[in-house]
């Protein structure tokens, strides 16, 4: 099983590194290509990108989030794609258990799971946690399919049957239309267990409940109307 991992990056020369870093001692040798895509960046995230042994980085002058996913789904060439956010860090045994997942059952074809989140206040990363444990499974057996976009992996074939990337979308609900669209050539699975460690910085910059709201109605109006309810987003950079 080759696993590409892919990470998008817009302007984030604050994090970019740490992600990396977390990757190459978390998974050493896991991966069969470690690819940033540099989505049209104006500080140093490439300068700092580059300068990391076994990683390549590639360049999206069209910047967008789901431009940038597709840019790194054409440079792959592993049996699976994961994807991860350049504010992630990647924890341990996160390979194994994406190994171990596929390995069970053939008719997977991607597999997401929660964020836990590793800065901003305890209390907020505590509610979030839990509200995860009883939002997640319950969303995910009412609908029967969802990913989160910062902390997927997906067949490579898979994504190209349905039809890549949807580059219409901006950012909000991009995940779900993933979800929904690779729901028709296998098993999309979401697995608590599978976790990733993410900045909550969009949390502290806009809010808990103004973010949650956001996300969920961005969840919801992809599923029953196939296309996302907030057209524009800001970018969050908390230094």
């Amino acid at each position: 099983m080759k696993i590409s991992l892919v990470i998008p990056a817009y302007n984030e020369e604050g994090y970019i590194g740490q992600c990396i870093s977390s990757v190459l001692k978390n998974a050493p040798g896991k991966f069969h290509e470690i690819i940033v895509v540099d989505n049209a960046s104006s500080d140093k995230t490439n300068d700092i990108a580059s300068k990391f042994s076994g990683v390549r980085v590639v360049h999206e002058p069209n910047k967008g989030l789901t431009r940038a996913r597709q840019r790194g789904l054409e440079e792959a060439s592993g049996d699976i794609i994961a994807y991860i956010d350049a504010d992630s860090l990647l924890p341990d045994g996160w390979v194994s258990r994406l190994e171990k997942i596929y390995s069970k059952n053939n008719k997977i074809v991607c597999v997401s799971g929660p964020y836990r989140y590793y800065d901003g206040p305890w209390w907020k990363n505590q509610i979030m946690h839990g509200i995860w444990w009883l939002v997640g499974p319950t969303t995910y057996r009412m609908v029967g399919f969802m990913v989160l976009g910062g902390n997927f992996a997906a067949k490579r074939q898979a994504l190209i049957d349905m039809g890549g990337f949807d580059k219409t979308i901006d950012f909000f609900g991009e995940d779900t239309d993933i979800a929904r669209r690779l729901n028709k050539h296998g098993k999309v699975l979401f697995n608590m267990s599978f976790f990733i460690y993410s900045s909550s910085r969009r949390y502290i910059s806009d809010g808990l409940i103004k973010t949650s709201w956001v996300y969920v109605i961005n969840f919801l109006w992809p599923v029953i109307f196939h296309k996302p309810f907030t057209k524009k987003y800001k970018d969050i950079r908390l230094k």
